[in-house]
């Protein structure tokens, strides 16, 4: 949900570098020497229309990790081989790019970008998983935008899942933004940056008349380590996605860029209405958050507010990722796997 405009040209430098780098060549995914195994890039009919996913796993019995990316309309596919590399010898890890985004985009009607939309369609898919792999329950991240598909899923089907887990979680979307805005104007006023200060005085605390004045906030949130904590700009992991993503093609980077610029601004005006304390006092499920502790993109001290007063009979969990913000998965993919493996899938896989 930090989509600022200099992401637009980070995306335009993906597209040509993709040119470079994947030629004509088709989309692929690595095989897994194992004898029951499963590296597969598949394409399937959810809601009504073609959606891509990625499934990767050394051993096609090990319980299902299904992944939510962020966004809306931000698929994290480029970069599963460095944030869940290290799951895939104790789940099948499934990304998915959801409809209209990545190398989903195509045939998607603008109409459906509707969150119970969504739901239904993350319904659907743990459909899919649980009878393709004869499984009782599956496991579910949700990474920003991803937490509130995950939330609102795992309250409307817990039955279906054996914990959520949530990065980058979104809590109440009016007082994410209020908050977001006041750490980059002070954070501005503190390093004395006129640019910075003149840009966010004009377009004034949330909430915004255009989306443009979003990509302004979400631009100096980047450049002050509010999106990353070590990095100001796209640029570490726009070449980690070129190096190890090799199941995008360059159609797909095109794709990747409109939904990067398109989904969010067809949803936001809804999105904006999600508050969790009133709409998700409850989870009737084991429940994780993996929380940057630099995170203003989805402010952490929202979380741990969230988190207090959550009433989750199966148990809670708050994990600080000390250098990270608002990606843990990718700022410190070691933990993310250590914690996925010997917390997540320890306690709550039975």
């Amino acid at each position: 949900m930090n989509r600022p405009r200099r992401l637009y040209g980070i995306a335009l430098n993906f597209i040509i570098f993709a040119l470079l780098a994947f030629n004509a060549s088709c989309a692929h995914t690595p095989p897994i020497k194992s004898d029951n195994s499963i590296a597969s890039l598949e394409k399937v009919k959810i809601g009504g229309v073609d959606q891509w996913l990625l499934i990767r796993g050394k051993d096609k019995s090990n319980p299902v990790l299904l992944f939510v990316h962020g966004g809306p309309g931000s698929p994290e596919m480029p970069w599963a081989h460095h944030f869940s590399g290290g799951l895939e010898d104790h789940f099948v890890v499934v990304n998915w790019d959801q409809r209209r985004s990545g190398k989903s985009y195509s045939g998607t009607p603008k109409e459906s970008l509707k969150i119970d939309q969504f739901v239904s369609d993350a319904h659907e898919l743990t459909r899919l998983l649980l009878d393709r792999f004869g499984a009782e329950k599956i496991f579910i991240v949700g990474h920003s935008w991803g937490s509130v598909l995950s939330v609102l899923t795992v309250r409307k089907y817990p039955d279906l899942y054996y914990a959520y887990v949530g990065i980058g979680q979104v809590v109440d979307m009016q007082q994410n933004e209020a908050i977001s805005y006041r750490f980059v104007l002070d954070e501005a006023k503190k390093r004395g940056d006129r640019k910075a200060i003149r840009q966010l005085e004009k377009i004034g605390p949330p909430p915004y008349d255009a989306f443009r004045e979003l990509y302004i906030q979400r631009k100096w949130l980047l450049k002050f380590g509010g999106a990353f904590h070590n990095e100001d700009s796209y640029k570490k992991y726009a070449k980690i996605a070129l190096k190890q993503g090799k199941e995008y093609t360059p159609a797909d980077w095109v794709k990747f860029l409109l939904s990067n610029i398109l989904v969010a601004k067809e949803m936001w005006d809804e999105l904006m209405k999600i508050n969790f304390f009133e709409q998700a006092p409850r989870i009737e499920i084991p429940v994780y958050f993996l929380v940057g502790r630099h995170d203003y993109n989805t402010p952490f001290e929202l979380v741990e507010q969230y988190y207090e007063m959550l009433d989750a009979p199966m148990g809670k969990r708050l994990i600080w990722f000390e250098n990270s913000a608002h990606s843990p998965n990718l700022e410190e993919p070691e933990k993310f796997a250590d914690v996925m493996i010997n917390k997540v899938l320890a306690e709550s896989y039975k």
